[in-house]
């Protein structure tokens, strides 16, 4: 009676644990797989700022704002100062302004949104990529066509592969002994 209840116990439970296990995993995959791809990520921030009007009209470089672009793996996130150099006299009037100077005023950072993230695991340099001649807008797209800035492509091993072993046909102007590295440990630290 007992080897019975067991088989039968198997033949029910067995599946079903099976298919659930199988679901969870690819509702896993799937679900952090566009956490990781980020595309048309567009978080909401706290001041609103139009790349289009800065970057695009005004047509103000990158790295004006994003300074360490060239001297350091990370891009920064302009200080508050950097806007106030130029909004202690512009728009002092407009109610966006007046929340950066209620920022600058407190000496409290403003709490951006990151928009463009690669994963924890992964190590990135941009000076390495600015002073090979990559464009910002190799990686980010057009941002000076954004009033919203949003993630426009996905910072996965795949692409950066992708591009790495491309690197001739996709940016001609590169040193054509410049080849992006495809070792592990270059990213993977």
């Amino acid at each position: 009676m007992r080897k019975r209840e067991l088989d039968y116990s198997l033949k029910v439970r067995l599946p079903i644990t099976v298919a659930l296990v199988a679901i969870s995993f690819a509702l896993t995959y799937f679900v952090s797989r566009a956490e990781r791809d980020g595309v048309g990520y567009t978080p909401s921030q706290p001041i609103a700022y139009s790349h289009k009007l800065h970057a695009g009209d005004l047509n103000i470089d990158c790295q004006y704002c994003h300074t360490g672009a060239d001297k350091s793996r990370h891009a920064m996130v302009p200080p508050t100062e950097t806007c106030m150099s130029c909004h202690k006299t512009i728009k002092i009037d407009s109610p966006e302004i007046q929340k950066l100077k209620e920022y600058y005023d407190s000496d409290t950072p403003i709490p951006w949104q990151r928009v463009h993230k690669i994963p924890d695991y992964a190590y990135f340099d941009h000076s390495v990529h600015i002073n090979k001649g990559l464009d910002c807008t190799d990686c980010h797209a057009e941002v000076k066509n954004m009033e919203l800035v949003e993630q426009a492509h996905a910072f996965t091993m795949t692409n950066c592969l992708d591009c790495h072993r491309t690197a001739h046909d996709k940016f001609p102007g590169l040193d054509l002994k410049a080849k992006g590295t495809e070792d592990c440990i270059t990213c993977h630290r």
